[in-house]
């Protein structure tokens, strides 16, 4: 009988992925949209302050789109999960927009700002 309870089409279990979806979506556009424009910020740098800048944003671009393709894994899986597997969607759903958010702050952290 236990095993009626598990396979038993639990529902709203999606709303965790839902919810993931419309904050880590517009989340993750932003960090992107922001990542893309911190190249500017070294416009009127000198050539050193440029070349320092420009090291170490060639080494944080790829971390942060490494993260966001992550994030968009994670939301992913989640959705998988809860049609799955409900009770491990919530973690991975929560995971989602956690990743984006400590993504771009670990990108903001590595470059070398002017």
């Amino acid at each position: 009988m236990p095993d009626d309870i598990l396979t038993a089409p639990q529902p709203r279990t999606w709303i965790a992925a839902l919810v993931s979806t419309l904050v880590t979506l517009p989340l993750a556009g932003l960090a992107r949209f922001f990542g893309a424009l911190s190249p500017m910020a070294c416009d009127s740098c000198s050539d050193a302050q440029s070349d320092r800048f420009d090291s170490s944003f060639d080494l944080a671009w790829p971390l942060l789109s490494g993260g966001l393709v992550l994030s968009l894994l994670l939301l992913f899986t989640s959705w998988v999960l809860s049609s799955s597997r409900p009770p491990a969607a919530v973690p991975v759903a929560v995971l989602a927009p956690v990743t984006v958010v400590v993504t771009y702050v670990a990108f903001a952290a590595m470059i070398d700002w002017p």
